[in-house]
């Protein structure tokens, strides 16, 4: 409610054209209401030609170069991303997490040695989105064909986070261990807004899947 009102009342203010419709694009982000929005745009706008440019470039060159790894489906710039590349990474456990921020959030940690799976979202019938839409049964063909120990379950706490790992589980604990992590979150709480110290704590007290 708080943000239709404040977009009402920006809406009253004239911009001229081009930076109304440059405003509205920040609008689009996640998180951006439009007073930010605002401050954004004219930030822009007291840029040297130049950077503006660089960023320009920058956008575009993440856009067409920035694709899934084929191995994690971490995001990369390559056919196989980093952290599957790394010799030093144990590639026996497999942490899986909804997408590449819940990857990053844990790699903050500096806790997990392991590599990851990027399922690309959760479970939820309500939005029509199903298993054959999640990076699932990549992820079962990549455990049957491979030597892996555990399998961690890091998704957020929620019912469709819940929905998600009864569903991996239930597939992968035929083939190897599988465990989730212990939260120290409240219920429906976003895994990557979690601190390092607590989602280090998480991976530390795992349990058995059940």
């Amino acid at each position: 409610m708080l943000r239709f009102i404040l977009r009402n009342l920006f809406n009253l203010i004239t911009f001229t054209k081009p930076l109304a419709k440059l405003i509205e694009h920040f609008e689009r982000f996640p998180g951006i209401g439009p007073r930010t929005a605002q401050r954004l745009a004219l930030f822009i706008l007291k840029q040297p030609e130049k950077k503006i440019k660089d960023f320009s470039e920058a956008l575009l060159e993440a856009h067409y170069n920035v694709g899934h790894c084929k191995e994690c489906f971490n995001l990369t710039s390559g056919d196989i991303c980093n952290i599957c590349e790394n010799p030093e990474r144990d590639k026996k456990i497999i942490c899986v997490v909804a997408d590449t921020r819940d990857l990053l959030a844990l790699e903050r940690a500096r806790e997990f040695k392991g590599t990851y799976h990027v399922i690309g979202g959760l479970i939820s019938p309500m939005d029509s989105v199903g298993p054959e839409l999640l990076e699932i049964k990549s992820l079962v063909e990549r455990v049957s064909r491979s030597n892996v120990e555990e399998i961690i379950l890091a998704l957020t706490p929620s019912v469709e986070g819940d929905t998600t790992s009864l569903y991996i589980g239930k597939l992968l604990t035929p083939f190897t261990k599988v465990t989730r992590i212990a939260y120290g979150l409240p219920m429906g709480s976003e895994l990557e807004y979690a601190d390092e110290i607590t989602l280090a704590r998480a991976l530390e007290g795992r349990t058995s899947f059940s």
